[in-house]
């Protein structure tokens, strides 16, 4: 009975660590988002206008991006977004479920994965209001697949509290063998 009071107490302690799916942290990130290596940096994009703001992020395959409005900073939601590079364009597709909208373009985001600065036009039709946003998106030497080189060496945070419980365990029944030792020569 003793040795499951101890691992409910070490599961226990341990649950903050453990974010669920769709956690975000103090500054809004997603918790279960893929981590980048320390100092890795994701290439992005912010800028704004007198109407909207807008800001996006290369992970992941493709150019995911958030707008609001710069006013409230309500959502943009069902809009229609079409993104350029140079003489690349490509729409961007809204997703319903995580609110942002994404360009999967192949061409475009070879283009603008490249290490450098690249300036972005962003065309915008949000019901009857339409507006174009320029931003640049900065990509350092550190390239996605980078970052994702060293997740191989991150632990799962439940094999760890296995571990820990198997450690747990394994220490009190040492314990137990030798008080029983003890007692049985005296």
């Amino acid at each position: 009975m003793n040795i499951l009071i101890l691992f409910l107490a070490a599961m226990l302690a341990m649950s903050p660590a453990l974010a669920g799916p769709g956690a975000h942290g103090p500054n809004g990130e997603h918790l279960d988002a893929p981590a980048a290596s320390p100092g890795a940096v994701l290439p992005r994009v912010e800028t704004f206008s007198e109407a909207f703001e807008l800001v996006g992020q290369l992970t992941g395959g493709e150019l995911s991006i958030m707008i609001d409005r710069y006013e409230t900073n309500e959502p943009v939601l069902n809009g229609v977004l079409e993104v350029q590079y140079k003489n690349l364009k490509a729409k961007a597709s809204f997703h319903a479920d995580m609110g942002d909208y994404a360009v999967d373009d192949p061409a475009l985001l070879a283009a603008i994965s490249k290490p450098g600065a690249h300036p972005l036009l962003f065309t915008l039709v949000a019901g009857e209001e339409s507006d174009l946003l320029e931003g640049t998106l900065q990509v350092t030497q550190a390239s996605e697949e980078d970052a994702h080189d060293h997740d191989h060496a991150a632990w799962n945070p439940w094999l760890l509290a296995a571990i820990a419980a198997a450690a747990l365990i394994a220490a009190v029944f040492a314990g137990r063998r030798l008080r029983q030792r003890k007692e049985a020569r005296a």
